[in-house]
Protein backbone atom coordinates (compact mmCIF):
# COMPACT_ATOMS: atom_id res chain seq x y z
CA UNK A 1 0.00 0.00 0.00
CA UNK A 2 1.33 3.41 -1.11
CA UNK A 3 0.61 5.25 2.08
CA UNK A 4 3.25 8.27 0.86
CA UNK A 5 0.80 8.30 -1.79
CA UNK A 6 -2.24 8.21 0.13
CA UNK A 7 -1.14 10.96 2.77
CA UNK A 8 -0.29 13.23 -0.35
CA UNK A 9 -3.82 12.90 -1.87
CA UNK A 10 -5.43 13.40 0.90
CA UNK A 11 -3.68 16.79 2.07
CA UNK A 12 -4.39 18.50 -1.28
CA UNK A 13 -8.32 17.11 -1.13
CA UNK A 14 -8.07 18.79 2.66
CA UNK A 15 -6.74 21.91 1.29
CA UNK A 16 -9.22 21.89 -1.84
CA UNK A 17 -12.20 21.52 0.57
CA UNK A 18 -10.85 24.48 2.97
CA UNK A 19 -11.15 26.45 -0.28
CA UNK A 20 -6.75 27.00 -0.20
CA UNK A 21 -7.12 26.22 -4.21
CA UNK A 22 -3.79 27.29 -4.81
CA UNK A 23 -2.03 25.29 -2.28
CA UNK A 24 -4.55 22.14 -3.03
CA UNK A 25 -2.92 22.50 -6.79
CA UNK A 26 0.58 22.77 -5.77
CA UNK A 27 -0.36 19.33 -3.54
CA UNK A 28 -2.13 17.94 -6.66
CA UNK A 29 1.11 18.30 -8.54
CA UNK A 30 3.23 16.96 -6.36
CA UNK A 31 1.17 13.75 -6.13
CA UNK A 32 1.11 13.54 -9.54
CA UNK A 33 4.51 13.36 -9.74
CA UNK A 34 4.70 10.47 -7.70
CA UNK A 35 1.50 8.90 -9.50
CA UNK A 36 1.44 10.83 -12.88
CA UNK A 37 -1.73 8.58 -14.05
CA UNK A 38 -3.44 8.81 -10.44
CA UNK A 39 -7.26 10.20 -12.10
CA UNK A 40 -8.55 12.04 -9.56
CA UNK A 41 -5.26 14.50 -8.67
CA UNK A 42 -4.94 15.25 -12.28
CA UNK A 43 -8.90 16.00 -12.75
CA UNK A 44 -8.78 18.37 -9.49
CA UNK A 45 -5.40 19.95 -11.00
CA UNK A 46 -7.58 20.57 -13.81
CA UNK A 47 -10.64 21.69 -11.66
CA UNK A 48 -7.99 24.39 -9.66
CA UNK A 49 -7.36 25.87 -12.61
CA UNK A 50 -11.09 26.01 -14.01
CA UNK A 51 -12.35 28.16 -10.69
CA UNK A 52 -9.62 30.81 -11.54
CA UNK A 53 -10.86 30.83 -15.75
CA UNK A 54 -7.34 29.73 -16.04
CA UNK A 55 -8.61 27.76 -19.54
CA UNK A 56 -5.38 26.72 -20.78
CA UNK A 57 -4.25 24.67 -17.61
CA UNK A 58 -7.72 23.43 -16.82
CA UNK A 59 -7.60 22.04 -20.56
CA UNK A 60 -4.22 20.21 -19.94
CA UNK A 61 -5.13 18.73 -17.26
CA UNK A 62 -8.34 17.41 -18.13
CA UNK A 63 -7.81 16.23 -21.46
CA UNK A 64 -5.07 14.22 -19.72
CA UNK A 65 -7.76 12.67 -17.02
CA UNK A 66 -10.57 12.64 -20.51
CA UNK A 67 -7.41 10.07 -21.81
CA UNK A 68 -7.02 8.53 -18.38
CA UNK A 69 -10.75 7.63 -18.18
CA UNK A 70 -13.09 8.87 -21.08
CA UNK A 71 -16.41 7.36 -19.98
CA UNK A 72 -15.85 9.96 -16.79
CA UNK A 73 -18.54 12.09 -16.22
CA UNK A 74 -17.03 14.63 -13.99
CA UNK A 75 -13.84 15.09 -15.85
CA UNK A 76 -16.60 15.56 -18.93
CA UNK A 77 -18.76 18.20 -17.03
CA UNK A 78 -15.61 20.22 -16.08
CA UNK A 79 -14.20 19.84 -19.81
CA UNK A 80 -17.60 21.01 -21.35
CA UNK A 81 -17.74 23.85 -18.67
CA UNK A 82 -14.34 25.02 -19.81
CA UNK A 83 -15.05 24.68 -23.17
CA UNK A 84 -18.67 26.67 -22.82
CA UNK A 85 -17.09 29.56 -20.85
CA UNK A 86 -15.10 29.94 -23.98
CA UNK A 87 -17.87 29.69 -26.59
CA UNK A 88 -15.98 26.49 -28.00
CA UNK A 89 -19.34 24.67 -27.99
CA UNK A 90 -18.75 22.72 -30.52
CA UNK A 91 -16.13 21.16 -28.08
CA UNK A 92 -18.52 21.47 -25.46
CA UNK A 93 -21.53 19.58 -27.24
CA UNK A 94 -19.67 16.24 -27.02
CA UNK A 95 -18.43 16.86 -23.42
CA UNK A 96 -21.73 17.65 -22.29
CA UNK A 97 -23.52 14.21 -23.53
CA UNK A 98 -20.79 12.60 -22.40
CA UNK A 99 -21.79 13.92 -18.82
CA UNK A 100 -25.05 13.33 -18.84
CA UNK A 101 -26.53 16.36 -19.77
CA UNK A 102 -28.13 15.38 -23.37
CA UNK A 103 -30.22 18.61 -23.59
CA UNK A 104 -27.27 20.99 -23.55
CA UNK A 105 -25.56 18.64 -25.55
CA UNK A 106 -28.34 18.91 -28.27
CA UNK A 107 -28.55 22.77 -27.78
CA UNK A 108 -24.73 23.14 -28.09
CA UNK A 109 -24.78 21.20 -31.16
CA UNK A 110 -27.50 23.25 -32.64
CA UNK A 111 -25.32 26.39 -33.28
CA UNK A 112 -24.04 27.46 -36.43
CA UNK A 113 -21.42 30.70 -36.61
CA UNK A 114 -20.02 32.27 -33.84
CA UNK A 115 -21.62 32.35 -30.15
CA UNK A 116 -22.59 35.43 -28.04
CA UNK A 117 -21.04 37.64 -30.77
CA UNK A 118 -21.41 41.29 -29.18
CA UNK A 119 -22.20 44.13 -30.52
CA UNK A 120 -21.76 48.09 -28.81
CA UNK A 121 -19.09 48.77 -25.58
CA UNK A 122 -21.26 49.62 -22.90
CA UNK A 123 -24.60 48.87 -21.84
CA UNK A 124 -25.78 51.43 -19.00
CA UNK A 125 -29.24 50.06 -17.79
CA UNK A 126 -31.60 52.11 -15.19
CA UNK A 127 -33.45 49.41 -12.83
CA UNK A 128 -36.99 49.26 -13.39
CA UNK A 129 -37.37 48.35 -9.71
CA UNK A 130 -35.25 46.68 -7.27
CA UNK A 131 -37.53 44.59 -4.75
CA UNK A 132 -38.63 42.26 -4.61
CA UNK A 133 -35.77 41.87 -7.51
CA UNK A 134 -34.08 44.18 -9.45
CA UNK A 135 -35.72 44.68 -12.82
CA UNK A 136 -34.38 45.74 -15.79
CA UNK A 137 -35.70 46.44 -19.48
CA UNK A 138 -34.17 44.30 -22.90
CA UNK A 139 -35.48 43.28 -26.30
CA UNK A 140 -35.59 40.07 -27.29
CA UNK A 141 -34.99 39.00 -31.53
CA UNK A 142 -36.24 42.77 -32.02
CA UNK A 143 -39.53 43.22 -30.14
CA UNK A 144 -40.46 46.08 -27.44
CA UNK A 145 -39.10 45.95 -24.47
CA UNK A 146 -39.52 43.34 -22.18
CA UNK A 147 -38.60 43.43 -18.08
CA UNK A 148 -36.09 40.81 -17.30
CA UNK A 149 -34.43 39.92 -13.47
CA UNK A 150 -31.12 38.56 -13.33
CA UNK A 151 -29.48 35.93 -10.79
CA UNK A 152 -26.47 34.77 -10.56
CA UNK A 153 -27.75 31.72 -9.35
CA UNK A 154 -28.76 30.42 -12.78
CA UNK A 155 -26.42 29.82 -16.06
CA UNK A 156 -27.72 31.29 -18.98
CA UNK A 157 -30.26 33.42 -20.43
CA UNK A 158 -34.27 32.40 -19.55
CA UNK A 159 -37.41 34.03 -21.20
CA UNK A 160 -40.94 33.02 -20.08
CA UNK A 161 -43.04 30.57 -22.70
CA UNK A 162 -45.11 33.67 -23.75
CA UNK A 163 -41.56 35.21 -24.75
CA UNK A 164 -40.19 32.31 -26.77
CA UNK A 165 -43.58 32.22 -28.60
CA UNK A 166 -44.07 35.83 -29.53
CA UNK A 167 -40.06 35.54 -30.52
CA UNK A 168 -40.68 32.63 -33.10
CA UNK A 169 -38.31 30.44 -30.52
CA UNK A 170 -38.26 26.87 -31.66
CA UNK A 171 -36.85 24.49 -29.14
CA UNK A 172 -33.76 22.26 -30.53
CA UNK A 173 -34.11 19.91 -27.09
CA UNK A 174 -36.31 19.60 -23.96
CA UNK A 175 -35.94 17.92 -20.26
CA UNK A 176 -38.35 17.55 -18.11
CA UNK A 177 -37.84 17.77 -14.09
CA UNK A 178 -39.80 17.58 -11.09
CA UNK A 179 -39.29 21.21 -9.09
CA UNK A 180 -42.21 23.48 -6.93
CA UNK A 181 -44.11 20.57 -6.54
CA UNK A 182 -44.88 19.70 -10.23
CA UNK A 183 -43.32 18.52 -13.21
CA UNK A 184 -41.76 21.25 -15.35
CA UNK A 185 -40.62 20.47 -18.91
CA UNK A 186 -37.60 22.63 -20.00
CA UNK A 187 -36.67 23.62 -23.20
CA UNK A 188 -33.40 24.76 -25.43
CA UNK A 189 -33.16 26.97 -28.01
CA UNK A 190 -30.98 29.32 -29.94
CA UNK A 191 -31.53 32.99 -29.96
CA UNK A 192 -31.07 35.41 -32.63
CA UNK A 193 -30.77 38.45 -30.72
CA UNK A 194 -30.90 40.10 -27.31
CA UNK A 195 -30.32 43.58 -26.77
CA UNK A 196 -29.49 45.28 -23.64
CA UNK A 197 -29.17 48.80 -23.55
CA UNK A 198 -26.35 49.76 -26.12
CA UNK A 199 -25.34 46.16 -26.34
CA UNK A 200 -26.63 43.55 -28.94
CA UNK A 201 -25.50 39.68 -28.00
CA UNK A 202 -26.27 37.49 -31.11
CA UNK A 203 -26.52 33.59 -31.21
CA UNK A 204 -26.90 32.92 -27.84
CA UNK A 205 -28.07 29.64 -25.78
CA UNK A 206 -31.81 30.30 -24.41
CA UNK A 207 -34.49 28.83 -22.35
CA UNK A 208 -37.90 28.69 -21.33
CA UNK A 209 -39.94 26.52 -19.10
CA UNK A 210 -43.72 25.39 -18.88
CA UNK A 211 -45.16 23.28 -16.14
CA UNK A 212 -47.06 20.00 -17.27
CA UNK A 213 -49.62 20.82 -15.14
CA UNK A 214 -50.25 23.63 -16.76
CA UNK A 215 -50.72 25.66 -13.57
CA UNK A 216 -49.17 28.92 -12.75
CA UNK A 217 -45.93 28.69 -10.68
CA UNK A 218 -45.09 32.23 -9.58
CA UNK A 219 -46.89 35.41 -11.11
CA UNK A 220 -45.32 36.54 -14.56
CA UNK A 221 -43.69 39.59 -13.06
CA UNK A 222 -41.21 39.55 -15.27
CA UNK A 223 -40.67 38.44 -18.94
CA UNK A 224 -37.28 36.17 -18.28
CA UNK A 225 -34.05 35.96 -16.19
CA UNK A 226 -30.56 37.05 -17.08
CA UNK A 227 -27.70 34.31 -15.62
CA UNK A 228 -24.11 34.44 -15.13
CA UNK A 229 -23.65 33.21 -18.91
CA UNK A 230 -24.27 36.65 -19.91
CA UNK A 231 -22.20 38.21 -17.31
CA UNK A 232 -18.90 36.29 -17.72
CA UNK A 233 -19.00 37.93 -21.26
CA UNK A 234 -18.49 41.37 -19.62
CA UNK A 235 -16.76 43.57 -17.33
CA UNK A 236 -20.05 43.48 -15.19
CA UNK A 237 -20.54 46.14 -12.20
CA UNK A 238 -24.25 45.60 -10.56
CA UNK A 239 -24.97 49.34 -9.12
CA UNK A 240 -27.26 48.34 -6.17
CA UNK A 241 -26.70 52.00 -4.61
CA UNK A 242 -27.43 53.74 -7.80
CA UNK A 243 -29.99 51.11 -9.64
CA UNK A 244 -28.26 50.37 -12.88
CA UNK A 245 -26.52 48.02 -14.58
CA UNK A 246 -23.42 48.27 -16.28
CA UNK A 247 -21.88 46.12 -18.71
CA UNK A 248 -18.64 47.01 -20.54
CA UNK A 249 -16.13 44.83 -22.57
CA UNK A 250 -13.75 42.66 -21.12
CA UNK A 251 -10.23 44.93 -21.58
CA UNK A 252 -7.85 45.28 -18.90
CA UNK A 253 -7.64 48.60 -18.39
CA UNK A 254 -11.47 48.47 -17.37
CA UNK A 255 -11.20 46.16 -14.65
CA UNK A 256 -9.34 47.80 -11.47
CA UNK A 257 -11.60 50.16 -9.37
CA UNK A 258 -9.33 53.06 -7.81
CA UNK A 259 -8.80 52.92 -4.43
CA UNK A 260 -10.77 49.18 -4.27
CA UNK A 261 -9.03 46.62 -2.77
CA UNK A 262 -10.27 43.33 -4.98
CA UNK A 263 -11.41 40.28 -3.35
CA UNK A 264 -10.85 37.01 -5.50
CA UNK A 265 -13.46 35.50 -7.76
CA UNK A 266 -14.19 31.72 -8.43
CA UNK A 267 -16.51 30.18 -10.06
CA UNK A 268 -17.82 27.00 -9.83
CA UNK A 269 -20.42 24.73 -11.33
CA UNK A 270 -20.74 26.47 -14.58
CA UNK A 271 -22.37 29.49 -13.08
CA UNK A 272 -21.41 29.40 -9.61
CA UNK A 273 -19.72 32.69 -8.07
CA UNK A 274 -17.75 32.42 -5.14
CA UNK A 275 -15.36 34.86 -3.05
CA UNK A 276 -13.89 35.73 0.41
CA UNK A 277 -15.75 36.31 3.17
CA UNK A 278 -16.61 36.27 6.91
CA UNK A 279 -19.43 35.43 9.43
CA UNK A 280 -19.49 36.55 12.84
CA UNK A 281 -15.55 36.48 13.35
CA UNK A 282 -15.17 33.34 11.84
CA UNK A 283 -12.07 34.01 9.93
CA UNK A 284 -11.93 34.76 6.06
CA UNK A 285 -13.52 31.46 4.32
CA UNK A 286 -14.64 30.83 0.68
CA UNK A 287 -18.99 32.24 0.25
CA UNK A 288 -20.98 31.79 -2.55
CA UNK A 289 -21.32 35.62 -3.92
CA UNK A 290 -25.66 35.35 -5.05
CA UNK A 291 -26.15 38.34 -7.08
CA UNK A 292 -29.85 39.41 -8.01
CA UNK A 293 -32.81 37.16 -7.43
CA UNK A 294 -34.90 38.03 -4.10
CA UNK A 295 -35.22 37.71 -0.77
CA UNK A 296 -35.17 40.27 2.33
CA UNK A 297 -32.19 38.05 4.34
CA UNK A 298 -28.46 39.50 3.78
CA UNK A 299 -26.62 35.96 3.62
CA UNK A 300 -27.14 32.51 4.48
CA UNK A 301 -25.57 29.97 6.17
CA UNK A 302 -25.94 26.13 7.04
CA UNK A 303 -27.43 25.46 10.58
CA UNK A 304 -24.11 23.50 12.04
CA UNK A 305 -22.42 26.86 10.80
CA UNK A 306 -25.04 29.59 13.05
CA UNK A 307 -24.31 26.60 15.65
CA UNK A 308 -20.32 26.37 15.38
CA UNK A 309 -20.04 30.10 15.70
CA UNK A 310 -23.10 30.52 18.24
CA UNK A 311 -24.94 32.83 15.86
CA UNK A 312 -28.15 33.33 17.78
CA UNK A 313 -31.08 31.65 15.90
CA UNK A 314 -34.76 31.86 16.10
CA UNK A 315 -35.75 28.30 16.24
CA UNK A 316 -39.67 29.30 16.91
CA UNK A 317 -40.76 31.11 13.57
CA UNK A 318 -39.48 29.00 10.52
CA UNK A 319 -39.97 29.73 7.26
CA UNK A 320 -40.67 27.27 3.77
CA UNK A 321 -38.71 28.30 0.96
CA UNK A 322 -37.31 26.82 -1.83
CA UNK A 323 -33.49 26.07 -2.97
CA UNK A 324 -32.83 24.49 -6.08
CA UNK A 325 -36.43 23.85 -7.24
CA UNK A 326 -37.12 22.02 -3.60
CA UNK A 327 -38.48 22.90 -0.53
CA UNK A 328 -36.41 23.80 2.30
CA UNK A 329 -37.09 25.07 5.79
CA UNK A 330 -34.96 27.69 7.34
CA UNK A 331 -34.65 30.11 10.52
CA UNK A 332 -34.18 33.75 11.01
CA UNK A 333 -30.93 33.90 12.32
CA UNK A 334 -28.64 37.47 13.34
CA UNK A 335 -24.69 37.04 13.42
CA UNK A 336 -22.93 40.00 14.67
CA UNK A 337 -21.53 40.83 11.63
CA UNK A 338 -21.25 39.49 8.02
CA UNK A 339 -18.27 40.57 5.73
CA UNK A 340 -16.89 40.83 2.22
CA UNK A 341 -13.48 42.80 2.74
CA UNK A 342 -14.49 46.35 3.51
CA UNK A 343 -18.53 45.43 3.13
CA UNK A 344 -20.39 44.53 6.30
CA UNK A 345 -23.66 44.20 7.68
CA UNK A 346 -24.05 44.07 11.28
CA UNK A 347 -26.67 42.50 13.43
CA UNK A 348 -28.86 41.98 10.16
CA UNK A 349 -31.68 39.55 9.52
CA UNK A 350 -29.70 36.41 7.82
CA UNK A 351 -31.26 32.71 7.77
CA UNK A 352 -30.10 29.62 8.92
CA UNK A 353 -30.69 26.29 7.03
CA UNK A 354 -29.45 22.69 5.89
CA UNK A 355 -27.07 20.82 8.00
CA UNK A 356 -23.85 20.45 5.78
CA UNK A 357 -21.50 23.53 4.31
CA UNK A 358 -20.11 20.85 1.39
CA UNK A 359 -21.73 21.17 -1.56
CA UNK A 360 -21.96 19.68 -4.96
CA UNK A 361 -18.51 22.36 -5.50
CA UNK A 362 -16.81 19.39 -3.62
CA UNK A 363 -15.62 22.80 -1.19
CA UNK A 364 -16.87 24.28 1.90
CA UNK A 365 -18.91 26.90 2.00
CA UNK A 366 -19.40 29.45 4.82
CA UNK A 367 -21.96 31.42 4.02
CA UNK A 368 -24.05 32.47 0.57
CA UNK A 369 -24.56 36.71 0.46
CA UNK A 370 -27.51 37.40 -1.09
CA UNK A 371 -29.49 40.22 -2.70
CA UNK A 372 -30.49 42.47 0.14
CA UNK A 373 -26.49 42.83 1.14
CA UNK A 374 -25.82 44.30 -1.61
CA UNK A 375 -27.70 47.03 -1.50
CA UNK A 376 -25.33 50.40 -0.05
CA UNK A 377 -22.88 49.01 -2.71
CA UNK A 378 -21.95 48.33 -6.26
CA UNK A 379 -20.28 45.18 -7.17
CA UNK A 380 -18.03 44.72 -10.70
CA UNK A 381 -17.17 41.49 -11.45
CA UNK A 382 -13.74 40.73 -13.40
CA UNK A 383 -13.72 37.21 -14.90
CA UNK A 384 -10.79 37.94 -16.76
CA UNK A 385 -8.25 38.81 -13.65
CA UNK A 386 -10.83 37.11 -11.72
CA UNK A 387 -11.24 39.49 -8.88
CA UNK A 388 -14.27 41.22 -7.16
CA UNK A 389 -14.86 44.69 -6.60
CA UNK A 390 -17.07 46.29 -3.88
CA UNK A 391 -17.12 49.74 -2.78
CA UNK A 392 -19.83 51.53 -1.36
CA UNK A 393 -22.36 54.18 -3.19
CA UNK A 394 -22.69 54.38 -6.52
CA UNK A 395 -20.57 53.22 -9.60
CA UNK A 396 -18.51 56.01 -11.22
Amino acid sequence: MDTGGEWLLGGADALFKAGKFEQAGRAYEEMLKKDPKNLHAVRQRGYVSLLGNKFSEAEKYLTTALDLAPADKRTNRFLADCYTRQDKFALAAPCWKAAGEEAYAKQFAAFRGTPYQIHGDVARVPWQETDPFPLVEASVNGGPPKKFSFYTRIGGLGVSAKVAKEAGLNAVAKQKIEAFGDVIWLYYGVLESFKLGGIELRNIPVGWSEPESGREIAPEAHDGMIGTWIFYHFLSTFDYAGRSLILRRRTPETAARAGVKPLPLWLAGEHLLHTEGSVAGSGTGVVALNIGGTGEQVAGISAETAKRLGVRVDHDRPFASFAGGQPVVAYPCYPKEVRLGDATARDAYCYAGGKSTLGDEGFYKLADFAHAFHKPYNITLDFTGMNVYIARGRAT
